[in-house]
Order: structure tokens, then C-alpha cells, then sequence
């Protein structure tokens, strides 16, 4: 199959994701893609936040934040907060806030995952921060979990498509990981 350069301005489908952080005693959210999962035990996550962001400054502040995971019922929601400042507006007002057991991660009643983070690295960019975080708490609407574990298909998260600047809904399940390869395996 022939392949054609396309440059460097490429970026990997990412979920969107409502980041959560305190600042100036209040809450401020954030839309952000720039994430992934570093390891298992303990349960760690990477973000990127761009330092002039008013949310990152929070989570500089305190150490902590949250990421909230909306379905494609949260579209309108998730870009929103990435439209809009926390220095110009209160954000907060269009949330359904609540906290778990960290005081400086507020998280978005409306998303159906939310997880409550604490940072321990921060990784200075250029123009980003990369903040590694030890995830220490999970909720998940009822609705969006089967046999007691998350239903991607009833979350119904989205992607952030660079460029184009667009936002995809997940497909159909292809297959299992770790069984679906195993045919192509020598016996």
C-alpha cells in the first residue's frame, strides 16, 4: 500500500477529557486530549496542560486535579470548557460539582467516569506541563458499568481528531485484546 507524507502536524485520535483543578479557593474545569495511561500498580495517568491555562495553574497549586470523562451526551459541555477561561467566567456555574476524597479535585457530576488524581512528578515542556498522577479514586455512573466493570459502549466516549479539529465517536468493538492475534500465531 503506497503511503503519501503528510509533514509533522499529525496528532493521534485522543479522548476528550474535563480536566478539574481548584484555583483562587474555586473550582475551574478544562477540556483537554493530551493523556495517557503510564502504569498499573499504582494506577498512573499523564497529562499535558498548556502552561499559560488558567486550570493548570490549580493543579501547580495544589497538586491535584481531575478527569472527567463525558459521553457524546457532553459534547456541547466539554467544548465549552475549552472555549471559555476561568479567569473570565465561572465555569463551575454550567457543573454539577462534587469531590471525593481529595479536596483540590472537583469533578463533573454529569460525566459518567470521573477520577480523582494527585500529582507526583511534573515534567516542564517547553509549552506544556506533563503532570504524572497517581490515580486515588474512580466513580463510574451505574448505568455504564456490566458485571461491575466499565462499558466503554455505555459511556460513549469521544475523540479529539488533530487536524481537522474535530470531534469522533468511538466505533464497534473489533475484537478482544491479547485473543483476536492469536490466529495469526504459528502453532
Amino acid at each position: 500500500m503506497a503511503k503519501q507524507s503528510i509533514g509533522d502536524n499529525f496528532t493521534y485520535p485522543m479522548p476528550v477529557v474535563i480536566v478539574g483543578a481548584v484555583i483562587d479557593g474555586s473550582p475551574n474545569f478544562m477540556t483537554a486530549a493530551w493523556l495517557t495511561t503510564l502504569n498499573v500498580a499504582p494506577p498512573l495517568i499523564g497529562i499535558s496542560l498548556g502552561k499559560g491555562r488558567h486550570t493548570t495553574q490549580g493543579v501547580l497549586e495544589t497538586g491535584q486535579f481531575s478527569i472527567n470523562l463525558p459521553s457524546v451526551r457532553q459534547a456541547a459541555l466539554a467544548d465549552y470548557c475549552g472555549l471559555v477561561s476561568g479567569r473570565d467566567e465561572d465555569k463551575a456555574a454550567q457543573i454539577d460539582v462534587f469531590f471525593g476524597a481529595l479536596e483540590s479535585a472537583p469533578m463533573v457530576g454529569q460525566c459518567p467516569l470521573t477520577m480523582e488524581c494527585r500529582v507526583t512528578q511534573t515534567v516542564e515542556l517547553p509549552d506544556h506541563y506533563l503532570f504524572v498522577a497517581e490515580i486515588a479514586g474512580v466513580f463510574c455512573e451505574e448505568a455504564g458499568l456490566v458485571e461491575g466493570k466499565v462499558d466503554p459502549g455505555k459511556l460513549q466516549p469521544f475523540v479529539l481528531t488533530l487536524p481537522g479539529n474535530a470531534y469522533q465517536a468511538l466505533g464497534e468493538q473489533v475484537g478482544n485484546a491479547w485473543k483476536l492475534g492469536k490466529a495469526l500465531r504459528g502453532t
